[in-house]
C-alpha cells in the first residue's frame, strides 16, 4: 500500500504508478474549501478566526483552509470592509518571534506563483481589496501579505485553483441553494465551515456540501477519519480503528468443523 499527502497532480500520478502492481492507495491531496455564512451574528472573532482558517494559517500553506467565503449579499459590503480592516492589522515577520501573526512562503518560487495568482484573478475581473504585496519593512524572507479578492464569480480560475498562499476568494450568494451549488463547483471536496444561528438550517447545508468534513459554527468533527472527495483524495485516515481499517486487508479462512 502507498499513503501519500501531497498536490492533487502528484497524487494522480501516485495511483497511476500504484495501478501497475495493483497496489492499495491512501491519497489525501488538496482542497478549496468554501466558508459559508448564512444567518450568523458576525462578531470580530468570527471574522479574526475566519481569516486566520482561511487566509493566514501557516501563510496560506495548508490543504483544509477555507479559501474561499460565501457571504450572503445582505452583509457582503459589512464583511469585506471589517475583514479588510483585520488584515491589515496582521503583523507578517519572522515565525519565530511571538509577536508575529503570519510568516513566509515556503520559497521564492511559490511567491512568485501566488502573486501570479492574484494577477491572473485580477485579470479575470477579481477586485483586489487588501494585500497582494510584499512587505516593505521585510527585504528578506519569501513573505506576501494577507490577500483579500472580492468580485470573484463562481467560474473564475481562483475560485477553483489551490493557490497555497494567504489569499482568500470571496463570492456572493443569495440563496442556501445558490450557496450550496457554488461550494461544490470545484474539483476538491476536503474541508469546509458553515455559519448561522439556526444551527438545523446551518447543518442542513453542510450535510449537501460534498466535502470530507466540514465544521458547523466551528465544531469540527474532532478524531473521525480525515480525506476527501474528488480531487482531494481517496480513502480516510487517522480517526482511531476506521482509519487503521484502510491499512489492513480482511483475509478469510474456512475450517471444518
Amino acid at each position: 500500500m502507498v499513503s501519500f499527502t501531497g498536490s492533487s497532480a502528484v497524487g494522480r500520478e501516485v495511483m497511476a504508478a500504484a495501478g501497475g502492481t495493483m497496489k492499495r492507495i491512501l491519497l489525501e491531496c488538496g482542497g478549496k474549501s468554501a466558508g459559508i455564512f448564512i444567518d450568523v451574528e458576525v462578531t470580530d472573532d468570527l471574522l479574526q478566526r475566519f481569516l486566520f482558517d482561511g487566509c493566514s494559517l501557516h501563510a496560506g500553506q495548508a490543504c483544509i483552509l477555507q479559501s474561499r467565503l460565501l457571504l450572503p449579499e445582505r452583509i457582503h459590503d459589512e464583511v469585506v470592509e471589517r475583514l479588510v480592516e483585520l488584515a491589515r492589522n496582521v503583523t507578517v515577520g519572522d515565525p519565530t518571534d511571538p509577536e508575529v501573526q503570519m510568516g513566509p512562503l515556503i520559497s521564492g518560487t511559490q511567491r512568485d506563483r501566488v502573486e501570479a495568482h492574484v494577477a491572473a484573478a485580477q485579470t479575470d475581473g477579481a477586485k483586489l481589496v487588501v494585500g497582494g504585496r510584499r512587505p516593505a519593512h521585510l527585504e528578506r524572507g519569501f513573505y506576501l501579505e494577507p490577500t483579500i479578492l472580492t468580485n470573484v464569480t463562481p467560474d473564475a480560475r481562483i475560485a477553483h485553483e489551490e493557490v497555497f498562499g494567504p489569499v482568500l476568494a470571496v463570492l456572493r450568494y443569495r440563496t442556501d441553494n445558490e450557496a450550496v451549488a457554488i461550494a461544490n463547483n470545484s474539483q476538491y471536496g476536503l474541508s469546509g465551515a458553515v455559519w448561522g444561528a439556526d444551527v438545523d438550517r446551518a447543518v442542513g447545508v453542510a450535510r449537501r456540501v460534498r466535502t470530507g468534513q466540514i465544521a458547523v459554527n466551528g465544531c469540527t468533527p474532532g478524531d473521525a477519519p480525515f480525506g476527501g472527495f474528488k480531487q482531494s483524495g481517496l480513502g480516510r485516515e487517522g480517526g482511531g480503528l476506521p482509519g487503521l481499517h484502510q491499512y489492513m486487508e480482511p483475509k478469510a479462512i474456512g475450517i471444518p468443523a
